[in-house]
């Protein structure tokens, strides 16, 4: 075997969506926010992958499925470099990067318990006040919701 290969090969996929340059340890969330562990097509994942832009990323291929604009806004959340790239009879037919929104309606839960949201039946609704580090403000109580306090509904 040649040493010099460092290539990974992964199944090409027909129809459906690659998630790439998502941050290694987020690829899980990913999953399991999208509910691809329930999904009854073909998905393939790697982590912890190189990457020359990132250090280390992971990558999510799903098979005949694309992804309605709010599950985009989940995944920008947890993966705000993330690439979608569509696939279609094998070829790319259509690429880009997630953009985090400037509000997030009915995504994530409010992390205060004594917030309205989570006491009655009231749509959450936050303004994003940081992209980078990923910052949410609450429009009903205002309090911080920050990445590593996120609960997705």
């Amino acid at each position: 075997m040649n040493d010099n290969v460092k290539e990974l090969k992964v199944s090409a996929i027909e129809n459906g969506t690659v998630i790439d340059h998502i941050p290694a340890n987020a690829v899980f969330q990913v999953i399991k926010m999208l509910k691809l562990d329930d999904f009854d097509q073909m998905v393939l994942f790697g982590t912890n992958l190189e990457s020359k832009k990132y250090g280390l990323k992971g990558i999510i291929k799903v098979s005949n499925k694309y992804f309605k604009p709010e599950e985009l806004n989940k995944i920008a959340l947890v993966a705000p470099h993330a690439t979608i790239i569509e696939i279609k009879d094998y070829k790319v037919a259509r690429k880009t990067v997630v953009e985090t929104p400037d509000d997030i309606v009915a995504i994530v839960k409010c992390f205060n318990p004594n917030c309205i949201t989570n006491k009655e039946f009231i749509t959450t609704r936050f303004n994003v006040v940081d992209k980078e580090d990923i910052r949410l403000k609450c429009h009903y109580c205002e309090k911080i919701t920050v990445k590593k306090n996120m609960e997705f509904t």
